[in-house]
């Protein structure tokens, strides 16, 4: 039974707020963290030392000395003080991981976002005449020679260019698309919902599984404004299924004077099956089918920064370029010098395969990846033989990001079992470390895979993972 002149007593004798920020360890943290953060630490340790008083059981309990909180509340402060986006260790195998920000860039892409950042540049100005020039000028002719379009232009990303695109061609008019290419792009959003923001209205054509030229063709009426094609890049229609290709759907388009659009989704500038990867259109190829406007995103396959490129014949893309919505969506001087940075890395194809990140994990093979943990796992056997149990599996990679759903690339991991934590909790301490690691859960093991863990991360992981399990 509580005791309530005691639990008053022991109320009585939390420190005050101005006593605990007197205490001699916060003297290593004052000069470097702002005061309402390390005001904020103190009030918080001390309120939970309170609710554990007024719910304890027993009110003779003990609770933490004074030297004890403040070290609790300079703990807290150096948390709460950690910037909120924070790079983390991917050692989860997929590639693009939407949660982990999809492709890392290039070191020759954030060379250009520092340059850029640290002082002025010339956005929209043309050095040569000293007039206010386009900002779009300086990646539009690197995807024009890329892709073959014969013009191109870039807002924030893929969902905006579908929108910015259907709206500056189509609004207020039919679009016709195939059932089976009405697909969820992330986040929940739909492309029927995307169509309607833009002010277009859908007509759906074919079955889930089966659309044929005929369908779009008996469709066509006065309402129409666009024949749009979705290249379903987050899911396959296998079996007894077919679909009008970009050239015939772009053929049906001339003969009805009607602009032709697909949404390629995840772009790609080069064929991918040298990776072992299944054959998909690349954008030039998609271009070169005769569609007026091709979009696709620069954060995917392309390995650059979050975009979403338009490209395509010219009088549709300056359609585009000129629609008021343009500017609301419109990338800003650090994503075009990250994005022009990348597209200058695929003019040498070779070089490009070496110096972006995400084409280097996707050439690694199965071999490297086992001979990668087998180096991982007897440094954490050494470290950690008496805490835990460590294997290496086979385990497959994927692209993730919506990109290949039915793609893996064969490669091995290193499965942990502890032995006085559940893995439950490891994953939890991995999450939480100053540098953290974001690994998966399978067969009741943790599993790092080296496939997306830089070399350099290495030391970093084992260090991460010998922490995690300290203090058991």
């Amino acid at each position: 039974m509580k005791n309530p002149a005691l639990t008053n007593r022991r109320l009585r004798d939390l420190p005050g707020i101005d006593k605990l920020l007197q205490q001699p360890q916060w003297a290593s943290i004052k000069d470097q963290i702002p005061y309402p953060i390390l005001l904020e630490a103190a009030q918080t340790i001390v309120e939970e030392c309170r609710i554990r008083i007024l719910n304890a059981a027993e009110p003779s309990h003990s609770l933490p000395d004074l030297d004890t909180i403040a070290n609790q509340a300079v703990q807290l402060a150096r948390r709460l003080n950690a910037p909120n986006l924070r790079p983390v260790i991917n050692a989860t195998g997929t590639l693009l991981h939407t949660n982990l920000g999809r492709a890392p860039l290039a070191d020759a892409a954030l060379t250009a976002v520092a340059d850029v950042a640290r002082s002025y540049s010339n956005l929209e100005l043309d050095l040569d005449s000293g007039a206010r020039g386009n900002r779009f000028s300086h990646v539009d002719k690197l995807i024009c020679q890329l892709t073959g379009a014969e013009a191109a232009t870039v807002v924030n990303n893929n969902a905006g260019a579908v929108m910015l695109s259907l709206a500056a061609l189509a609004f207020g008019k039919e679009a016709i698309v195939s059932r089976g290419e009405l697909v969820e792009i992330g986040g929940s959003f739909r492309i029927p919902e995307v169509m309607a923001a833009s002010g277009v209205t859908l007509r759906e054509v074919g079955s889930t599984n089966k659309t044929h030229l005929e369908d779009y063709t008996s469709a066509i009426c006065a309402e129409t404004g666009l024949l749009l094609k979705v290249h379903t890049s987050n899911y396959r229609i296998v079996g007894f299924s077919e679909a009008v290709s970009g050239v015939r759907l772009a053929e049906l388009g001339r003969e009805e004077n009607l602009p032709v659009m697909e949404d390629l989704g995840s772009g790609m500038l080069f064929d991918m099956t040298p990776y072992g990867l299944p054959r998909e259109p690349t954008v030039a190829e998609t271009i070169a089918a005769g569609l007026d406007i091709v979009t696709f995103s620069g954060d995917k396959l392309l390995g650059g920064p979050q975009t979403g490129i338009i490209a395509g014949r010219k009088e549709a893309v300056e359609r585009i370029r000129k629609h008021p919505m343009a500017r609301a969506l419109r990338c800003d001087k650090m994503t075009l010098a990250a994005l022009e940075a990348t597209l200058r890395l695929y003019l040498d194809p070779v070089r490009a395969k070496s110096a972006i990140p995400l084409l280097r994990m996707l050439s690694v093979t199965a071999a490297e990846t086992k001979n990668r943990c087998t180096q991982i796992a007897a440094q954490l056997r050494a470290a950690l033989d008496d805490q835990m149990e460590c294997h290496i599996v086979e385990e497959p990679s994927t692209v993730g990001g919506g990109a290949l759903p039915l793609s893996e690339l064969a490669g091995y991991a290193v499965a942990i079992t502890p032995g006085a934590i559940s893995v439950d909790q490891l994953c939890a301490r991995l999450r939480s470390g100053p540098l953290p690691v974001i690994s998966r859960i399978q067969a009741k093991s943790l599993r790092l895979n080296p496939r997306t863990v830089r070399p350099d991360e290495e030391p970093l992981l084992i260090a991460a993972v010998t922490a995690a399990f300290a203090d058991i």
